[in-house]
């Protein structure tokens, strides 16, 4: 089969959600309309290779309609008809005045992580509903077969069916919430294609940038006056200016090359830019969110000397808005670099009393490379050594674990 062109690929994915959305409206039916969607646009990527119909979204709604009739046929040959009769009765029926396109990616982003799902599953069914990736590429991306990916995309769909989840707007009850869990798993799929959680790459862009996209949508669909517009702005701009290193991150071998030893004429101007300019926007409006406060860690860094002391001040205030052990973590290098390594290790030492940062599975790696660090700092290198190595066998990125093993082996020529 032909690769789409990247026009194609980027068309695509753009008209995706609208046809989606103009499917579920029309039928009612969530399940039979994503896979009729999935279908049009493989449809597209083999017939669109000799040109690009005169109106794609057209097109591509004529052939998910097609598949859906198809669908829903097959499905009354195995139901009772009052019961297809009820399922088949439209969820949202609108207004006089249809909704806009981008109303509809809202509303899908929303169905998509809706509540009853879990996060893995909003995040799977998030890049195939609106991001328009098939079974195939999410699975890759992750890590999993096609069959377990399938699997969690079919077991979602089936979760919203059971809760009776709707195609509709929000309420003014549950909508900052909603909203919110969209944001938390936008974020979520930027930060494992930033540091990928298996595998030979450090990064993978594809998931970068289409969380970059999909973030861009849910900024367009809110109004600046919304109350979530500020936070929403903080998550594009924080993704933008971690972005802006990507190249910079790893050398000519591949190899990961830490945040202070970067090469800063490496780093992308123009999202720098963007990024700084976004959370500048919104900065004074009423008291930040987390992902303006990570936004404001990332243009600190990007502001040509890295101001760790303020860096500090920071991350202790994004500790008592959401303190998990990432941030705690952070917060340690950024004291060990802004009043020295002893002060670092003290503080670290505090953390794990309270909060057993080094005995919980998903933190101790990150725990073990952080105190390696600030020990190599103070000069104990056969102890820094023996962290590192530590910290190289529980993680299963192989970029992140030849890093670890040769700070190891630069440790250990230290004199202790």
């Amino acid at each position: 089969m032909n690769q789409p062109s990247e026009h194609v690929e980027h068309l695509l994915r753009t008209e995706a959600p609208q046809v989606l959305g103009a499917l579920v409206r029309r039928f009612g039916r969530f399940d039979f309309a994503e896979d009729a969607v999935q279908e049009a646009l493989l449809a597209a990527t083999r017939v669109w290779a000799d040109g690009v119909p005169e109106n794609p979204r057209s097109w591509l709604i004529r052939i998910g309609y097609r598949r859906m009739v198809d669908l829903l046929r097959s499905d009354q040959a195995r139901r009772r008809r009052e019961q297809e009769a009820e399922l088949a009765e439209p969820v949202h029926r609108g207004s006089a005045r249809p909704p806009s396109a981008v109303d509809d990616s809202l509303t899908l982003l929303l169905l998509c992580c809706h509540p009853v799902l879990p996060p893995t599953s909003q995040v799977a069914l998030t890049l195939r509903a609106v991001g328009g990736l098939t079974t195939t590429e999410i699975a890759h991306a992750y890590g999993a077969t096609e069959n377990t990916m399938g699997t969690r995309i079919s077991r979602a769909k089936q979760q919203l069916a059971r809760a009776g989840a709707r195609f509709t707007a929000p309420t003014d009850d549950d909508r900052a919430d909603r909203i919110a869990a969209v944001m938390r798993v936008l974020y979520l799929i930027f930060n494992e294609g930033y540091t990928t959680s298996a595998g030979d790459a450090l990064t993978r862009v594809d998931l970068t940038h289409e969380a970059i996209r999909l973030t861009r949508l849910l900024l367009d669909t809110l109004p600046p006056d919304d109350p979530v517009h500020p936070e929403a702005t903080g998550l594009l701009a924080l993704m933008l200016l971690t972005e802006s290193r990507r190249t910079a991150r790893t050398g000519p071998a591949g190899e990961l090359v830490p945040l202070d030893e970067q090469d800063r004429a490496e780093w992308d101007v123009e999202l720098v830019r963007e990024g700084t300019q976004l959370i500048d926007s919104v900065w004074q409006q009423g008291e930040p969110g987390q992902y303006q406060l990570q936004a404001a860690i990332a243009a600190t860094h990007a502001a040509g000397v890295t101001d760790w002391a303020q860096i500090a001040v920071l991350y202790l205030w994004l500790e008592r808005l959401t303190p998990t052990a990432p941030v705690r973590l952070s917060r340690v290098v950024a004291v060990a670099q802004a009043y020295g390594p002893t002060r670092g290790l003290a503080l670290l030492d505090e953390l794990n009393s309270h909060h057993g940062l080094d005995q919980e599975p998903l933190t101790r790696r990150r725990e073990r490379a952080v105190r390696a660090h600030l020990v190599e700092l103070t000069g104990d290198g056969p102890r820094a050594a023996a962290l590192y190595r530590e910290a190289a066998e529980l993680t299963e990125n192989q970029v992140e674990q030849r890093y670890l093993v040769e700070r190891a082996e630069r440790a250990s020529s230290l004199e202790s």
